[in-house]
């Protein structure tokens, strides 16, 4: 067993689809927690088995939809892959585009996010099946309103490699390159010939994460012990440079397992598993000197606990002002898992981290792959576990949702035991008609009632004698964000004898 398959068992391995057993929630409290988080999470789509699940892979946007596959789950159990798009009603359908039997044409598609090419087609990997049992890179052709699966080469499990681990990136003449982990781990091209396609191996290394290429051609990756450049050397090979090896906790991180990202002046981001000084896992940048000799800087170190992430085994997503974003595996209030972002410094400062999300199971749980953001602000990503079926799901976090307040009032104030009271709720500035605000009594649930114009009335007449604590909560949507009331302190008298 390699590192890479030794952590994932820390959380995956050790289990079965349906063994990891969720603290039961009631919707209240997930609603309660949610207005101490400044941004609002959606889960976009709840995965159930029948249509995939454990959804390992990060999303590629194409034409408005998200795509994606899943470890396990499908028609067969054997993964799939799929398609989430708009139903117009602000919803989103999902649609299995292909499930895999395990045979000849492969079996869990593991961290296998998917590319298009111009007609259409898109392509990816599945670690396992195929004609040696020891996976396959693929294509998906749209024929009419279905799939057809090609199988572009079957890993043999010797000198080409075994295992592919992670989606395929293509340069400009369509070669593909992808990585496997299995006896030891490789990058691998991809190249179209007659009648098929080629592979070779260009650099063989141990537990090598994603691959990123710039716009010369070179090809960027991480391992457990390193990151590393491979350059055309102009006779149609590779030239590989290492560019850091890690040293591991306190001062430097360990187990690069995210695919590196680079930023417009060619500085590589990455992220550890482990190292740092909690040994909880990094966020590491890499620059190139003016003698040609890279130099790391690590930009944050997990701390762990409830209150911060651990172990990011995704690689990280930068916006245009050099913010970064990111997920963690573990940490966080229930230790499910957070998106974090690291805000970019003003001169010469350091960057400042903030929990965005942290996952609570069921809004999703255990996120490993790397986010997408979009032009509006909107960050999206899978979660391999948590939903209403422990399935995983797919979810949006807005980063920009505007802020809203609750002030609740009531009457009569003080009431007499077994008198209704009505409680008022105002949520401003107003969300959308028939969203749903909660009413409790210190920790417990009143009920529930519907937003029309920002108010909403909830009358109950089961007050107990005393003085009650009672709150309104707007839980939020993908537009606005959460808030909690003040606190209404109803008397409630002894009836008259």
């Amino acid at each position: 067993m390699n590192n890479r398959t030794q952590h994932r068992s820390w959380i995956f391995g050790a289990m079965t689809f349906g063994a990891l057993t969720l603290v039961a929630l009631s919707a209240l409290l997930f609603i309660a927690a949610r207005p101490a988080q400044a941004q609002t999470e959606t889960v976009l789509w709840n995965f159930n088995g029948g249509d995939g699940a454990v959804p390992q892979s990060g999303l590629t946007s194409h034409e408005g939809n998200f795509y994606g596959t899943t470890y396990f789950g499908g028609i067969f159990g054997n993964g799939a892959v799929f398609e989430l798009s708009p139903n117009g009603s602000g919803g989103w359908n999902e649609t299995v585009l292909y499930s895999f039997t395990g045979g000849a044409d492969g079996q869990y598609p593991d961290l296998s996010y998917v590319i298009f090419d111009g007609l259409g087609n898109l392509y990816t990997t599945a670690s396992y099946g195929g004609t040696h049992g020891d996976g396959v890179a693929f294509e998906l052709s749209p024929v009419g309103t279905s799939w057809t699966e090609t199988v572009l080469y079957n890993f043999a499990g010797g000198t080409d490699g075994a295992t592919p681990l992670g989606g395929l990136i293509v340069d400009p003449v369509g070669n593909l390159y992808g990585t496997t982990y299995g006896n030891g781990g490789t990058v691998f091209e991809l190249s179209p010939s007659v009648g098929g396609w080629t592979e070779q191996v260009i650099y063989s290394l141990d537990d090598v994460a994603g691959l990123t290429m710039d716009a010369a051609g070179n090809i960027f990756g991480a391992s457990v012990s390193t990151v590393f450049d491979l350059s055309p050397n102009g006779k149609g090979g590779w030239t590989p440079t290492v560019l850091h090896t890690f040293t591991g906790s306190p001062k430097d991180g360990s187990n690069a397992y995210g695919t590196p990202v680079l930023d417009k002046a060619g500085n590589v981001y990455g992220t550890t598993f482990y190292g740092g000084a909690k040994n909880n896992g990094t966020v590491y940048k890499l620059s190139l000197g003016k003698k040609g000799k890279w130099t790391e800087k690590i930009l944050y170190s997990c701390k762990g606990g409830k209150k911060d992430g651990a172990n990011p085994y995704a690689g990280i997503v930068l916006d245009a002002a050099g913010n970064i974003y990111g997920t963690t595996l573990a940490g966080g209030g229930s230790n499910d898992g957070t998106v974090y972002e690291l805000v970019a410094p003003v001169g010469k400062g350091s960057y400042k981290e903030k929990v965005l999300w942290s996952f609570n199971g069921t809004d999703g749980a255990y996120p490993y792959d790397s986010l997408i953001l979009d032009s509006a602000a909107n960050l999206y990503g899978t979660t391999s576990r948590g939903g209403s079926s422990n399935a995983g799901v797919v979810f949006e976090l807005n980063l920009s949702a505007p802020a809203t307040t609750t002030t609740l009032s009531s009457m009569p104030n003080p009431s007499t035991y077994g008198e209704a009271v009505t409680f008022t709720a105002v949520v401003a500035p107003a969300p959308p008609d028939g969203e749903t605000v909660s009413f409790v009594n210190g920790k417990v649930a009143m009920g529930t009632g519907t937003l029309s114009g920002g108010t909403v009335s909830f009358t109950t007449s089961t007050l107990k004698v005393g003085t009650r604590s009672i709150t309104a909560v707007y839980g939020g949507d993908s537009e606005f964000s959460g808030s909690t009331s003040n606190i209404v302190k109803q008397v409630v008298n002894k009836a008259a004898e």
